[in-house]
């Protein structure tokens, strides 16, 4: 109810207030709004989550196309809702639903393809994410996943839809509010540069991590033009300490790969630096670099302090190697995935992305105001 008369008192003091009040009619007579943690002032208000990247924030997308990069199917989404398996690389909600939860917005963000999308979807936020993708277009290509310019499209077609159902107005309105999520570059590194060594014969990894914050920034800069205002690029993971890169390239032991990480480490610090620029060039902007490194990688560290007995290998399987096909409805889980910081042996359980999003939120949502 807070998010709701923040939301109206924005659309009293804004121009052509109507139009904006139809907007609201539109999006659903009774606007389902869940009870968010974090509190915004009266006088800002964030209508919709819109999201890109690849698995982390992929609600389903894949679902679609012919892949290997999919997880429609058990034992994934043995946690969500009726324990049904949506196409989120996940035991339960990813990043995607647990921001526009604590924003106060929905439980859930729908994949841009839901066959089942409505128009008070399309008003609040969608994931145009595909699982397997990256800032390197050859990464999608690998997998035969959509690309950044593949989900830019479908978000120029979104636009559209969004117009048609709220307007001029209403849509710029949206779009200027909304928070924007970007999410990649994991995949660039873990799989096309060091896994399959597809680029290596053309880029050291300098010149490799210059090539994808380039991307990263050419892509937060298409965003801008259709009309994106706060936009949130999240930097790569510890990727050395992901539990298949342990099993691929860390020994008997199955030590986090130092060389990884630091990869991880030297695009983090570029991107940081480009974003923080765009920031400032890009008029009315709120762009913003978030560190998932340092948070995931203290939660690795120092488990018991979050909750986790295990953070080295995943609950699904072995956890060393399964993700996507090889953890199917075949394979058995973990007795209590509580314990565990992985699902599988790549993406975090949903207990793991919910500790990750309450900080990041208690960290950068003041950079969005």
């Amino acid at each position: 109810m807070e998010y709701f008369l923040g939301f109206m008192h924005s659309f009293s003091s804004a121009p052509s207030s109507v139009v904006l009040f139809v907007f609201m009619l539109l999006a659903g007579s009774s606007p389902i709004m869940v009870e968010g943690r974090i509190k915004l002032p009266e006088n800002v208000t964030v209508p919709a989550v819109i999201v890109f990247g690849d698995s982390i924030v992929d609600q389903g997308n894949n679902n679609h196309i012919i892949t290997t990069a999919r997880c429609d199917f058990p034992p994934y989404g043995k946690d969500f809702y009726g324990g049904i398996p949506t196409g989120r690389f996940c035991n339960g909600k990813t990043p995607s639903d647990l921001v526009a939860s604590e924003l106060g917005i929905k439980e859930t963000i729908p994949a841009y393809l839901d066959p089942n999308i409505q128009n008070k979807d399309l008003t609040t936020g969608v994931s145009f994410a595909s699982g397997g993708t990256g800032y390197d277009p050859q990464t999608a290509e690998l997998v035969s996943v959509f690309s950044l310019s593949d989900q830019l499209k479908m978000f120029k077609e979104y636009t559209e839809k969004l117009k048609g159902i709220v307007g001029e107005e209403g849509k710029n309105f949206i779009l200027a509010n909304a928070l924007f999520l970007v999410v990649a570059g994991t995949d660039d590194l873990a799989n096309t540069y060091f896994t399959l060594g597809a680029r290596r014969l053309r880029y050291n990894l300098e010149s490799y991590t210059d090539f994808m914050v380039e991307n990263a920034s050419k892509f937060a800069q298409e965003l801008y033009k259709v009309g994106a205002r706060r936009i949130a690029v999240f930097g790569a993971p510890p990727i050395g300490c992901l539990p298949s890169q342990r099993t691929i390239r860390g020994g008997l032991n199955r030590e986090c790969v130092e060389k990884y990480n630091q990869a991880a480490q030297l695009f983090n610090k570029k991107l940081s630096s480009k974003i923080d620029s765009l920031g400032k060039s890009l008029l009315e902007s709120l762009v913003v670099y978030v560190d998932i490194y340092n948070p995931l990688l203290e939660i690795i560290h120092n488990p018991s302090n979050y909750g986790f007995e295990i953070v080295d290998r995943g609950c699904c399987g072995t956890g060393n190697i399964e993700v996507t096909f090889l953890c199917n409805k075949y394979t058995p889980t973990c007795p209590d995935i509580s314990k565990f910081l992985f699902w599988d042996s790549y993406h975090p359980t949903e207990k793991g992305y919910h500790i990750l999003v309450i900080q990041i939120m208690e960290k950068y949502v003041n950079m969005f105001l």
